[in-house]
């Protein structure tokens, strides 16, 4: 693996201000930087929000995305800023450019959302720790449309969140979030 330096344009824009062929570069780059596991589910879940591209003379080298989620804690329900398919081209890896990704993706999380939240894979968790997200320690449950409160043990050592307008959740509570298809995280 080669690394070369952070340098290159940056871009943050809507699904909708994508074009056909953005999207299919970063289609492109989730699917590579996730040897293959990368299904359709995984993509439907990173459409509608906020994109964080970083391009440099080769192509598409980074990408992250904020898409909102409602997730009810403490009796309210929040808009969170739901963090998705966060990926490095391997080639370009540890040089900066997911640092650069969720720097923009938090600047939105910060001015637009109640709360941020992800799920981290093992790679990814030491980056959204180092960046001050924090691990949650709380439960994590999702509102399923045949079962209800549905407890999600196996997310419970994955879940990052970041205080944003909201301040601080209480881990005492748990985040239930709202059910999609796929991983519900």
């Amino acid at each position: 693996m080669t690394t070369r330096p952070t340098s290159g344009r940056s871009r943050t824009a809507h699904t909708a201000d994508l074009a056909p062929a953005e999207l299919r570069a970063v289609r492109a780059l989730l699917t590579d930087a996730f040897d293959g596991d990368f299904g359709d589910d995984d993509w439907d879940h990173g459409l509608g929000g906020m994109h964080a591209l970083v391009h440099d003379g080769t192509g598409l080298a980074a990408h992250g995305a904020v898409v909102m989620r409602r997730v009810r804690h403490r009796g309210r329900w929040l808009r969170v800023g739901y963090v998705e398919n966060v990926a490095v081209r391997a080639d370009v890896r540890r040089a900066g450019l997911g640092g650069r990704v969720m720097a923009e993706l938090e600047r939105v999380i910060d001015h637009a959302y109640d709360l941020g939240a992800l799920s981290a894979s093992d790679d990814g968790a030491g980056l959204y720790a180092s960046r001050g997200w924090r691990l949650w320690t709380g439960r994590v449950c999702a509102l399923s449309p045949e079962d209800g409160i549905v407890r999600l043990p196996e997310e419970e050592d994955s879940t990052y969140v970041r205080p944003a307008l909201a301040g601080s959740p209480d881990p005492a509570h748990e985040l239930l979030f709202d059910w999609r298809d796929g991983d519900v995280l």
